[in-house]
């Protein structure tokens, strides 16, 4: 049961606590049915007139509660009801997880496929650089023999252009001695 309470305040406050409802502990509210009320009062049943008791206000100021009225509660609905209703939402919450599962593994598999693809591209890649790096080996290996003449030769036009150096250095001093004996 809820009971409406209302509290003393002003303003603005005394506008936002008229609509606070408090639960009221069961010991407190009369629980007791029309029939247990007739037992107390000495009627057999037979007079269907007579009603609940009235309810007499209280003017009760201390804590400043100034008024307090039972509230009646919503009908139960029915437990089978709320069971179906709750396996429902059940079913369709697992349903939801299920395929967000499902979809994560879908994403994962394509994932999966197009990086299978990726390192059969980049094996493709290092087989035909491989392929290349052999090519460009065998066409050095038949290129060393004439390299090496190309040193040879290289070292032997060394040492012609040394010789060259040496012939041109005695042919001045020569040169340099044959003017000197023609001056005399």
């Amino acid at each position: 049961m809820i009971v409406g309470v209302k509290m003393a305040a002003a303003g603005e406050e005394a506008a936002a606590l008229d609509s606070v409802r408090v639960a009221a502990p069961p010991a407190v509210l009369n629980l007791r049915t029309d029939a247990d009320q007739r037992e107390d009062l000495g009627h057999d049943g037979a007079s269907e007139n007579v009603g609940p008791a009235p309810k007499k206000p209280t003017n009760n100021n201390d804590g400043g509660v100034e008024t307090a009225e039972e509230a009646t509660e919503p009908a139960e609905p029915d437990i089978n009801e709320l069971c179906r209703d709750m396996f429902d939402k059940m079913a369709v919450f697992l349903q939801g997880e299920l395929t967000a599962t499902c979809e994560d593994y879908k994403l994962l598999e394509n994932m999966n496929k197009l990086t299978s693809l990726k390192y059969m591209e980049m094996k493709d890649i290092s087989i035909n650089i491989s392929r290349n790096l052999q090519d460009l080996n065998q066409k050095y290996a038949s290129l060393q023999p004439y390299l090496d003449q190309i040193n040879q030769i290289e070292e032997q036009v060394t040492a012609l252009e040394q010789a060259a150096y040496k012939l041109d250095t005695y042919s001045k001093k020569l040169e340099a001695k044959f003017k000197k004996l023609e001056k005399r």
